[in-house]
């Protein structure tokens, strides 16, 4: 594992997030009121890139394709995939699974990201 610095604090703002491909990984850091979180960048579900999600009730990101929920605090599955109407069916296959995270740390204004 390394730290890696990905961006500046001011660089992504409260409330928004952003994606970064770092030593062959892609992540997103978000930025929310408590502080800098990061996950792996593809849903757990099927694989839909997060960063066209939504972040929603302060620390959820939403899944674009199937509106999985997850808290990018800790990875947390807080809604399973539930659209497109019969989208359960592949649930069955596709258990529920949680995003990987990272660690993050701001030192001087530099948010850095362990890999």
């Amino acid at each position: 594992m390394s730290e890696q610095l990905v961006c500046a604090v001011g660089d992504i703002p409260v409330g928004e997030k952003k994606f970064f491909l770092i030593d062959k990984e892609s992540i997103i850091v978000y930025h929310l009121e408590e502080g800098f979180f990061a996950t792996q960048r593809y849903c757990s579900h099927t694989f839909a890139p997060l960063d066209g999600g939504k972040l929603v009730e302060g620390c959820q990101i939403r899944c674009p394709f199937h509106r999985a929920r997850f808290d990018v605090r800790d990875g947390a599955v807080v809604q399973w995939a539930n659209f497109p109407p019969g989208i359960q069916m592949l649930n069955a296959v596709r258990g529920e699974q949680p995003l990987k995270t990272y660690p993050v740390r701001v030192e001087d204004g530099q948010v850095l990201v362990e890999i």
